[in-house]
C-alpha cells in the first residue's frame, strides 16, 4: 500500500495475529462495509484495515473496520458479512 496510509503494525490478540493499518480520514475515499457492525464506513471517516498475518492468511482477506468495532471485535465478534 502507498505511503498515504498509516504504517502497518502487528496486533496480537486472543483471535490471532493481525496486520493492521490506520486509514486517516483524509485518505478514506471509498465506502466500505464494516464486518464488526455491518454498517457502512463513509468516505472521510478514519478507520483501520486489518487482515490475518502472513502465517494465518493474507492481504486478500483484508477488511475495513470502524476503529471502535475493531477494538471490540473479541467481545462481540464479526457479523455474518465477514465470511
Amino acid at each position: 500500500m502507498g505511503t498515504a496510509f498509516g504504517a502497518s503494525r502487528v496486533e496480537h490478540g486472543p483471535d490471532g495475529e493481525w496486520m493492521v493499518r490506520t486509514v486517516p480520514a483524509a485518505q478514506a475515499t471509498k465506502v466500505y462495509r464494516c464486518p464488526g457492525c455491518d454498517h457502512e464506513i463513509q468516505p472521510r471517516v478514519a478507520h483501520v484495515v486489518a487482515w490475518p498475518s502472513a502465517a494465518h492468511g493474507g492481504v486478500e482477506e483484508r477488511r475495513h473496520w470502524h476503529n471502535g468495532c475493531w477494538s471490540a471485535r473479541t467481545r462481540r465478534g464479526p457479523t455474518r458479512r465477514w465470511s
